[in-house]
């Protein structure tokens, strides 16, 4: 069975400099931040273009996180996408606020400028665009109706470590941005972990505080805050990944453009690379209307695949409440029921990748012998 992501290989390739990390971490008894956090975060911080970036426990502790420090609360409205993992939208719920939702450039995947502007209230305070699948949203666009409005943005970079929008990093375009080192990330931890990524000072001062119980001194608690701190042993993992995190990232590149090559003949509709941003593909999705059928029989011919994300997060019955309907947002609906996510890691070869072409090859004759 050809993998849909392998995170072994990958630890055996860098295994020795890991173990010596944890273990001297584990010699430290800094079990939670701590040097190797500190360590991380100034790395991270240069990599992703802002002048700080905050250690938390998740992804999704960085979103809630970035949304209290933004001032986010009761009564307000964040504007964002349907077509996201539900912690983008969950986060939002967190503090209370509403979240609306705006349909996505069927292209890009991201969310389209172009329908922002009309969900736009007096209760809206901030936009969530998501760089989904590692491709960067419409920055320029989204921050032009932001500062017209005097709204925040808060990135929501999960799947989008080292990609760039003209030339500018993403987490570094928006007030601030977020980051998720689930292990299955282009930058992963082993365990859970997260970031906030900012380039001002105040907005820093509070992740930091909130993170770690609302106080900059133990025991004097200034805000209501919360048990988010990264743990050491995961800094001193993402420092010693922080050196290799370039390299990943152009494999997952040339394993996707060679994908490119090879599906072309076939009329595969493969992800868009746009030529102002880079893409670092987290995750290669395709498009078929018969994406279930494909799913299939790949798997029965050894391809693991995987749907991101099959239910828009205005269809989750987890947000009934919403009052949101089938058919609201056409283009994220359409995207659900249709792509599909084919293996993708550094560590994905051009043999593995051409049995998963042979496969699908196998799949598109089947069908058309049925068809004749």
């Amino acid at each position: 069975m050809i993998p849909f992501v392998d995170l072994k290989a990958q630890y055996l390739s860098i295994k020795e400099e890991v173990d010596r990390a944890v273990l001297d971490t584990l010699a430290s008894t800094q079990f939670v931040l701590g040097k190797e956090v500190a360590a991380f975060e100034e790395l991270f911080a240069d990599y992703t273009q802002c002048r700080y970036a905050l250690g938390v426990n998740s992804g999704t502790s960085a979103l809630h996180l970035a949304l209290l420090a933004a001032g986010v609360g009761r009564g307000d409205e964040v504007i964002t996408t349907p077509h996201t993992f539900i912690a983008t939208v969950s986060a939002i719920d967190y503090t209370g606020a509403r979240p609306v939702f705006a349909d996505i450039d069927p292209v890009s995947f991201t969310i389209d400028p172009a329908q922002i502007e009309a969900m736009i209230t007096p209760r809206t305070k901030a936009i969530i665009p998501v760089h989904l699948y590692g491709q960067p949203a419409e920055m320029d666009a989204i921050m032009a109706i932001a500062r017209k409005h005097g709204l925040v943005v808060i990135e929501d970079a999960a799947q989008a470590h080292g990609a760039e929008y003209k030339g500018r990093r993403v987490g570094s375009i928006g007030d601030l941005g977020c980051f998720s080192f689930y292990p299955g990330k282009n930058l992963g931890a082993y365990g859970e972990g997260g970031a906030v990524t900012t380039n001002n000072p105040e907005l820093a001062r509070t992740v930091r505080m909130l993170r770690d119980w609302g106080a900059e001194r133990r025991y004097h608690h200034d805000l209501k805050g919360f048990n988010y701190r990264m743990e050491g042993i995961q800094g001193a993992i993402l420092r010693v990944k922080m050196g290799y995190i370039e390299q990943w990232t152009e494999l997952r590149r040339a394993a996707a453009a060679r994908y490119d090559v090879l599906l072309a003949p076939m009329g595969v509709r493969t992800p868009t690379a746009l030529p102002d941003r880079r893409h670092v593909y987290h995750i290669y999705a395709i498009r078929d209307t018969r994406r279930d059928e494909l799913q299939a029989y790949l798997h029965e011919h050894g391809v693991s695949t995987g749907i991101h994300y099959p239910i828009p997060v205005h269809m989750q019955k987890a947000f009934a409440e919403l009052g949101y309907q089938a058919g609201d947002f056409p283009q994220a609906e359409a995207a659900a029921a249709e792509v599909l996510s084919l293996p993708m890691f550094p560590e994905l070869t051009a043999e593995q990748q051409q049995a998963v072409v042979n496969a699908m090859q196998g799949w598109m004759q089947q069908i058309t012998a049925i068809a004749s």
